[in-house]
């Protein structure tokens, strides 16, 4: 299932976004690829797996549900679903953080906490 956003409405990078929605970046040595993986348990599958592609003004999520491994040696393809409840309910989620991520700022923007006066920690203890 795709989701098919402009990028004005996320306030980061896709990899980012992603990162903070609970995936963790995988790349596949044999065919070079990248995505993006969302475990549903313990185990590797199910898992979620994500695509990014990033054009000019368009990002384009492609979600699926690996349901298993490849069942036979040499096999790239693997069980998937790309539609069903958890692949929508997953989209819906990725939305509500799309839409409540608009008012979390950036890393560099977060304002530092004034210093505190005083002796330190380090005095403190070494009564410095």
């Amino acid at each position: 299932m795709k989701l098919i956003i402009n990028k004005n409405q996320l306030n980061a990078s896709p990899e980012q976004f992603l990162r903070r929605a609970g995936y963790g970046y995988i790349r596949d040595r044999q065919s070079g690829s990248e995505s993006y993986v969302y475990r549903l348990g313990r185990n590797f599958y199910p898992r979620l797996h994500m695509y990014v592609e990033a054009g000019a003004e368009k990002i384009i999520f492609n979600l699926h549900l690996d349901q298993k491994q490849p069942s036979y040696q040499g096999a790239s393809m693997h069980n998937a679903e790309y539609g069903g409840e958890v692949v929508e309910k997953e989209i819906a989620r990725l939305k509500q953080l799309m839409d409540n991520n608009k008012n979390i700022r950036e890393p560099g923007n977060i304002l530092k906490p004034a210093k505190a006066e005083g002796k330190s920690r380090w005095k403190k203890i070494f009564g410095i």
